[in-house]
């Protein structure tokens, strides 16, 4: 039976489960609908058709994870679940960070105003750039996932070779500490999406520099539409980037909680603060697009009448 804390862990975990698939899935839904109405759809939003689907999958397993580990403690233990969990975590973690990432560069390439030839060519080919990073992204999602499965099977395949329950128990927790460090080791790999959208960051803010020098200097003012858009671009970016930091601290923290006494708690409150960053990030994207942004503000009014003329 869950003791209080159990229980307050569970109703966060279904609430923020619950406001990122409605966030996302509101993002996918509004997308699919133009796309089935125009018969036509824009590289943006299929990066967040993609980006918004492996948000909900992300969130999914997290969640899981939290619930099979308050509910069936002893199912949380069984080696085939956890590398299972593992797997789905590292594949749906991966295709979040990349996508979004992919989402950052392009905000910076059809923004930004640089005259480097690099970037120039990188401007003129958007397209044929973002969906090369794309499909790269997801066949390395699916090739760490295939290692960390085909690792973790032979891990407990050999564990369960011996037959004596106290080299099985040694065993397990010395595989457990194994395939918490791997998990650190793997994911160090969203360091180099970080670093793209690091780079998209400061490219944003270097180009905005130049431009609103160049408004001023012909002194027709600050706030032009190109102004507003760098600056939507540049805020859009920078919480991806501060939530990112702040997501892989919690997940560090949960990875090495096996150090600690108080193992389960720190879990817990881990799991809440990790599933902040797919949970709260759909509704900074729905209001930095204007056409996702004027959905959501209709079905608010509707809402909001709705309640009206109920009360």
């Amino acid at each position: 039976m869950p003791n209080t804390v159990e229980v307050i862990y569970m109703i966060l975990i279904a609430g923020e489960l619950a406001i990122g698939i409605w966030g996302n899935g509101f993002i996918v839904m509004v997308n699919c609908i133009g796309y089935l109405k125009r018969r036509d759809i824009a590289l943006v939003d299929i990066i967040l058709i993609g980006l918004a689907s492996s948000r909900i999958f992300l969130l999914c397993v997290i969640s899981l994870d939290g619930f099979v580990m308050v509910l069936f403690p002893d199912t949380y233990t069984d080696g085939e679940l956890m590398s299972i969990l593992d797997v789905l975590w590292t594949f749906s973690n991966y295709s979040s960070i990349w996508l979004t990432s992919c989402l950052s560069i392009f905000y910076l390439l059809r923004i930004a105003n640089i005259s480097h030839p690099i970037f120039l060519w990188l401007k003129q080919n958007v397209n044929r750039v973002i969906l090369g990073i794309l499909l790269g992204s997801l066949v390395l999602s699916l090739l760490i996932s295939v290692s960390i499965s085909f690792h973790l099977h032979d891990d407990f395949r050999y564990l369960f070779k011996d037959n004596n329950e106290e080299n099985i128990t040694l065993e397990f927790e010395v595989s457990k500490t194994q395939n918490a460090l791997q998990q650190v080791f793997l994911n160090l790999g969203a360091v180099v999406p970080f670093i793209l959208s690091l780079i998209s960051f400061l490219l944003l803010l270097f180009s905005l520099f130049r431009h609103t020098k160049q408004m001023k200097l012909h002194a027709t003012g600050s706030r032009d539409p190109s102004t507003e858009a760098h600056m939507r671009a540049i805020k859009a970016v920078l919480i991806f980037l501060l939530l990112l930091v702040m997501y892989y601290i919690a997940f560090l923290v949960v990875t090495s909680s096996f150090l600690i006494p108080q193992r389960k708690l720190v879990v817990m409150f881990g799991g809440i603060i990790t599933i902040i960053f797919p949970s709260s990030h759909s509704f900074i994207l729905i209001m930095g697009n204007s056409k996702l942004r004027k959905a959501f503000l209709k079905v608010l009014r509707l809402v909001k009448g709705f309640t009206t003329l109920c009360s």
